[in-house]
């Protein structure tokens, strides 16, 4: 750890810039920043790092470059044309310690219907202990906090002794596209750590991610002669229950698949979008539905897809208008392989100690359902990736928060390993 008067004072710095860091994060919250409406959020991202001094880039997502790497997600009906990575280097004057990636992501997901809030989505609330609003916890809070660090180490007079990239991607939340952009513009560093909401815990274990939409046709007619068409939304839900077979086939392999099988029901198939039909009086002729589908780390993509696809043309096999009307199954937004952050690396052994420091307890890890943007520079740079942040509530929910103590303790602890990780230089 760094000497006892420079860790005093990092923490320090973190405690008098606490109430920016956190206006900072309203700001962030306030700003819808869904999918294709990102750009105003890194606009405030890159103004912060700009006034921070860090040497900033600012690119654009391309689809057709980053199609030629490994771990890219298929893009659908998007439009990349605003679609922005924002990246602030930190370079110190004699380059000594470890380099460092700092990450977070600024997209959210769609808000549902406001009605369903206490408070608009929109617009950052506190109340107790907490903030709420859509992204304030995954993970614009986390962003900030990257952000608090840095300036942390400004207002106390130092500045780390190696080069920190911070990077505010987008598409998190679909595709990971965005974090690749990084690794395709060459952004690298000796570890990474992303600050999703973990409720202060380290994340052990992900699991990867298929997105895939299929399209079934009917046969339409007036349905006082039901019996002579092809329910489309109907033949729907029969693909639906033979996918939840494949399912529970997964599921049932959880004890192959280390350190998953210490996780009940790991693999999680969701239905999140369903529409189909044109009159209330009339056969449905079309329904389309998209999914996802999590498989675990060190599960083939290839044959993840092709067992669905197997499971698509079983169901349709025993279906009258589908046997010879195969529904289209297209695969859209994550391709997204599992991710396990191996155990005992030197970077988690410093994140434990700057955790300990700070909470007076040890480090826990966890094992999620959910993936993040881990997986790129872990699997794909051989670079270990720490995720490590705030305890969250509710994130993809209603009333979405962010615990602000937790928040304050966790930006202290990253602000410690920065030290440790990165050293430390006197800023004359």
């Amino acid at each position: 750890m760094p000497s006892e008067d420079i860790a005093h004072a990092l923490i320090s710095a973190v405690d008098e810039g606490f109430e920016e860091q956190l206006a900072l994060t309203e700001a962030l919250v306030n700003i819808p920043s869904i999918r294709g409406k990102e750009a105003p959020a890194q606009d405030l991202v890159e103004g912060e790092m700009l006034r921070l001094g860090l040497d900033t880039d600012r690119f654009r997502l391309d689809a057709s470059e980053l199609a030629k790497l490994r771990g890219f997600s298929p893009v659908v009906d998007a439009d990349y044309s605003d679609a922005w990575t924002v990246v602030g280097r930190h370079l110190p004057g004699i380059a000594e310690g470890r380099s460092l990636i700092l990450n977070g992501h600024v997209d959210v997901v769609p808000a549902g219907p406001e009605t369903m809030w206490t408070w608009p989505p929109f617009a950052a609330k506190r109340e107790g202990d907490w903030m709420y609003g859509r992204g304030a916890g995954d993970m614009k809070s986390g962003v900030a906090a990257n952000l608090a660090v840095i300036s942390a180490f400004r207002r106390a007079g130092l500045e780390p002794a190696a080069e920190v990239i911070v990077q505010s991607v987008i598409e998190e939340e679909c595709t990971g596209n965005g974090m690749l952009s990084c690794i395709s513009r060459g952004y690298q560093a000796d570890a990474v750590v992303i600050t999703e909401p973990m409720s202060e815990r380290l994340q052990r274990a992900q699991v990867g991610v298929l997105w895939f939409r299929i399209d079934v046709a009917g046969l339409p007619t007036h349905v006082s002669r039901a019996a002579e068409g092809a329910n489309a939304i109907d033949a729907a839900y029969e693909i639906i229950e033979a996918l939840r077979s494949v399912e529970r086939e997964w599921n049932a392999l959880k004890d192959y698949y280390p350190p998953y099988e210490r996780i009940d029901h790991p693999i999680n198939m969701n239905v999140g979008k369903i529409e189909g039909g044109d009159w209330a009086s009339s056969v449905p002729a079309w329904c389309r539905f998209e999914v996802r589908i999590a498989l675990f780390p060190g599960q083939s993509l290839k044959s993840a897809k092709a067992r669905i696809e197997a499971a698509l043309d079983q169901a349709c096999n025993s279906h009258a208008f589908l046997a010879s009307n195969k529904p289209k199954i297209t695969w859209h937004g994550f391709e997204a392989e599992g991710y396990v952050l191996p155990n005992d690396t030197e970077a988690e052994s410093v994140l434990a100690c700057a955790h300990r420091s700070v909470t007076g307890a040890a480090l826990e890890d966890v094992v999620t359902r959910a993936t993040t943007d881990a997986r790129f520079y872990g699997l794909y740079v051989d670079t270990p990736v720490l995720v490590y942040g705030a305890l969250a509530e509710r994130i993809h929910g209603f009333d979405e928060r962010v615990n602000i103590p937790s928040l304050r303790r966790m930006t202290k602890t990253l602000a410690l390993f920065v030290a440790n990780w990165c050293g430390v230089h006197k800023i004359a």
